[in-house]
């Protein structure tokens, strides 16, 4: 077996175990020596193939994403998604748009609601900035928008790019104002989301905001997720519907926040 066959099956094993793997495992796979797969474990992490560890090696931050953009494909569909709640959502997005004012820099999070809302930008003199395929397409043929679509790894089945790239694009931003979206927000405050993969977008979106924007059905209200994006206190206006847990409305209000009911 050529070194680049070679190399181009540990990438592979890679991506069918999860993103790690020890040398002894791959050594076993490939029917070579140990010290084989460490020199080619070297080499690919030159490469920027993977990321050499302490007796393994794992993915890089792209292709971690990729494997999990591919994984997501067993997750609801973007379109399904969409039409739960769609009169709750429509309602929350046409009071979310009223806080965009002409001129300023918008960043559109991933989720149905932030299309259902790019939707309300088209004919404003803004600039958006987005990782959401949907909203995208949304504004696409708009002229009076100036539209920044972020890359990344596309994750089909939900309409969004993820990944590294897409994170280090975000550091290049500064606006005025993101519109978030969560799956769940916690009685404690905090909100949450329940794809690893989506996370790391999110806070992105979140440091180079100048004013956040938390949209979310009262469904979302404890909703689900274990992955701690934010603190209500983080958020500056909660657009939310009428059957919000109340509670937990008056602590964001109790933290400075706003919020207005759809």
């Amino acid at each position: 077996m050529t070194s680049s066959k070679r190399h181009a099956k540990i990438v592979k094993s890679l991506r069918m175990t999860g993103g790690v793997a020890s040398v002894r495992e791959l050594a076993e796979r490939l029917q070579v020596s140990e010290s084989t797969i460490r020199r080619d474990l070297t080499l690919l992490d030159r490469d920027g193939e993977l990321i050499r560890t302490y007796g393994g090696a794992a993915l890089s931050l792209s292709a971690s994403a990729e494997v999990a953009a591919e994984k997501a494909d067993d997750e609801e569909p973007f379109d399904v998604s969409a039409s739960h709640d769609m009169a709750m959502k429509e309602a929350m997005a046409t009071r979310a748009a009223e806080l965009v004012v002409d001129d300023s820099v918008v960043v559109l999070d991933i989720g149905t609601s932030t299309a259902m809302i790019a939707r309300r930008l088209r004919g404003r003199p803004v600039t958006v900035i987005t990782s959401n395929v949907a909203a995208f397409d949304e504004l696409r043929d708009d002229d009076a928008v100036r539209l920044v679509m972020l890359g990344g790894v596309l994750r089909r089945n939900y309409q969004s790019m993820v990944g590294s790239l897409t994170e280090t694009a975000l550091r290049q931003i500064s606006a005025d104002l993101l519109f978030l979206s969560c799956t769940g927000v916690r009685p404690s405050g905090h909100v949450v989301d329940n794809m690893a993969v989506e996370a790391p977008i999110k806070q992105a979106m979140i440091e180079v905001a100048d004013s956040v924007v938390l949209v979310a059905t009262e469904t979302k209200f404890p909703g689900t997720g274990s992955l701690r994006l934010c603190s209500l206190s983080d958020v500056d206006v909660l657009v939310t519907t009428a059957g919000a847990d109340p509670q937990t409305l008056e602590l964001f209000r109790q933290a400075g926040g706003k919020v207005i009911t759809a």
